[in-house]
C-alpha cells in the first residue's frame, strides 16, 4: 500500500441544468477517456490505482487512492471557461458536449465538423491535477448534489 500523502485528485465539473441520467453517462465517458489520456502520456502511475481486498480476500480491483470530486457549474459556459483555463495550463482533460448525447461516434463527428466550439453546450469536464491547484480553479463551483 502506498502510504504517501495524496497530492492529486480527480475533478469533474458537471452542468447542473442537465438531468442526472445524462450526467452519469457523460461522467463514465469522461472518466474512461481521462484514464486513456494519462496512459498515452505515461502519467498513469500518478493516479495511484490499486486493488483492495476484503477479509475474504475477494478483490475490488483498480480503484484510485486519490479523491474523485464532482462539482456542479451553473451552465455550460462556466465549464467552457474552466476548459479554457485548463488548456492554458496544459492540463489533460476530457469534456462531454451536447453533440455526444445522441447518435454514434460517426454521426457525432459529422455534427462536430459543422459546429463551432462557441456554440457547444458542455455537460461536463474531467481532469486530474494537484489538489491545491484544482481548488483554485474550481472555487466558484459547489459540490454536486442529486436533486
Amino acid at each position: 500500500m502506498n502510504e504517501t500523502n495524496r497530492v492529486d485528485q480527480f475533478v469533474c465539473v458537471v452542468n447542473k441544468k442537465i438531468d442526472s441520467a445524462k450526467l452519469l453517462n457523460a461522467l463514465g465517458h469522461m472518466a474512461a477517456g481521462l484514464v486513456n489520456l494519462h496512459v498515452k502520456n505515461n502519467t498513469l502511475d500518478s493516479m495511484r490505482f490499486r486493488d483492495f481486498y476484503d477479509m475474504d480476500k475477494s478483490p475490488h480491483p483498480s480503484i484510485s487512492e486519490n479523491g474523485f470530486i464532482i462539482l456542479r457549474a451553473d451552465n455550460g459556459n462556466k465549464i467552457r471557461t474552466l476548459r479554457n483555463q485548463l488548456i492554458e495550463k496544459g492540463i489533460l482533460f476530457t469534456d462531454f458536449t451536447d453533440v455526444m448525447v445522441e447518435g454514434n461516434h460517426i454521426s457525432q463527428q459529422k455534427v462536430y465538423d459543422i459546429t463551432r466550439e462557441e456554440v457547444l453546450d458542455y455537460l461536463g469536464i474531467c481532469f486530474f491535477m494537484n489538489i491545491d491547484e484544482s481548488k483554485e480553479l474550481t472555487k466558484k463551483f459547489s459540490i454536486y448534489q442529486s436533486r
